[in-house]
């Protein structure tokens, strides 16, 4: 069963767009059959991915249009070894133009409904905002992922995107739920950033992925060379804890299918 995943925080530089890349790269080098869907105007995945975003003949702008279909827009990655349904700053005008559409909240899922079979986990990288573009992210998902900073203003964030969460699955989606917070660029010397993941773990419990992604300059060089960073620095700490963050998911992922069974 194909696994659908967004990747999101209201708050900017948290490691979302990171996450994204890496934790793709890091399922396909798994052997998963791994689509990333680049749902930010800034075509950040879209480049990390190693993918030129001037020139695409088609993008998820086209997708969520109707335009074209997920098939024909999808580009390979060659550098991570997954599909990318990439973006670039035509997505922004998109927003507009779905307020009159009917179903426009839905219209990635139904979009996604064609390419089930192609994938085990489809990845969405939603942009850092509350708009129509996340509310397709999250209402095409199952569950989302959240790449969060221990530090004091994540906290307040942290609860204004759990009720937002909370609101989709009461009106759009009842079918989201939280999958795991993600800590990210986590330095164990800051005081802080300990407190604030001890209160992590103390809240939200078993919804704290064990992974910590550290602060590592290596995840920080490989998306201007376009590349994940297991093809930039196989060893760094960062592409050992995304190797990792894959291991846990495809291990919770098991672990769900045998008590269904």
């Amino acid at each position: 069963m194909t696994k659908i995943l967004a990747i999101t925080n209201q708050k900017g530089g948290v490691g979302k767009t990171t996450t994204t890349v890496n934790l793709a790269a890091s399922l396909a080098a798994a052997k998963q059959r791994v689509l990333l869907i680049d749902l930010d105007p800034q075509g950040n995945a879209t480049m990390g991915s190693g993918i030129d975003k001037a020139g695409l003949a088609a993008t998820v702008y086209d997708v969520l249009l109707g335009q074209k279909v997920i098939r024909e827009a999808r580009v390979t990655a060659d550098a991570g070894k997954y599909d990318v349904l990439p973006a670039n700053r035509e997505l922004a005008g998109a927003e507009i133009e779905l307020v009159d559409i009917e179903h426009r909240e839905t219209r990635l899922k139904k979009a996604l409904e064609v390419v089930h079979s192609d994938y085990d986990y489809v990845l969405i990288d939603c942009p850092p905002a509350l708009n129509l573009l996340t509310l397709n992210g999250l209402c095409a998902a199952q569950s989302v992922m959240i790449p969060m900073q221990c530090e004091y203003y994540a906290l307040e964030g942290l609860s204004d995107l759990v009720n937002t969460i909370r609101k989709v699955r009461t009106h759009l989606n009842p079918e989201l739920e939280i999958e795991g917070l993600l800590r990210t660029m986590f330095d164990p010397r800051n005081t802080l950033a300990q407190q604030v993941s001890e209160q992590l773990q103390q809240h939200f419990g078993e919804k704290v992925y064990r992974t910590v992604i550290p602060r590592n300059v290596r995840l920080a060089e490989a998306p201007s060379y376009g590349i994940p960073a297991l093809y930039h620095d196989s060893q760094s700490k960062g592409t050992l804890a995304y190797l990792a963050l894959a291991g846990e998911l495809l291990n919770n992922a098991s672990r769900t299918a045998t008590e269904t069974i």
